[in-house]
């Protein structure tokens, strides 16, 4: 199977978030060629139930051999590891790993969907991403995330 490039958004907002992110950077870099990762923004939580604390966001890219679903039990393994618990939606977490692009795949599965659906309406994804990949067309739209960063503004 050829490389397929994918591209991640990290978040935590509970705990070490620092720690948190620092160890999913290193595993993510163990097992993506040609990985990249950006710079951390801190940010107000959205749409979440409750007062919560601020996230620390970043983004990575790669590329795997991977299949796009294993890719994405893989970041649910590392978030569990990491103590994340989903005992109800959009709770607080320790390790917040979503798969936004994988290749230029148009996916609607009930497991999986790709482009990741939310991702063009969400700076904290956006603005890490567009620093490391700027140029990266979403599949859908047509635009680059440097263009949906733009509109979102």
């Amino acid at each position: 199977m050829p490389l397929t490039p994918v591209a991640i958004a990290v978040g935590s907002n509970v705990g070490n978030r620092q720690g948190h992110l620092d160890w999913a950077f290193a595993w993510l870099s163990a097992r993506l060629a040609n990985f990249r990762k950006s710079s951390l923004i801190l940010t107000e939580p959205v749409d979440v139930p409750g007062h919560q604390a601020p996230y620390l966001n970043g983004a990575v890219t790669g590329s795997t051999m991977l299949a796009p679903e294993a890719v994405l039990a893989q970041l649910l393994e590392l978030e569990h590891a990491r103590g994340r618990v989903r005992a109800v939606p959009r709770a607080p977490r320790t390790l917040d790993l979503d798969l936004i692009f994988y290749g230029d795949l148009v996916l609607n599965a009930p497991a999986l969907v790709l482009p990741h659906p939310r991702f063009r309406q969400r700076r904290f994804v956006l603005e890490p991403l567009a620093e490391i990949a700027p140029g990266w067309k979403d599949p859908v739209t047509g635009r680059t995330v440097a263009e949906l960063l733009a509109a979102l503004r």
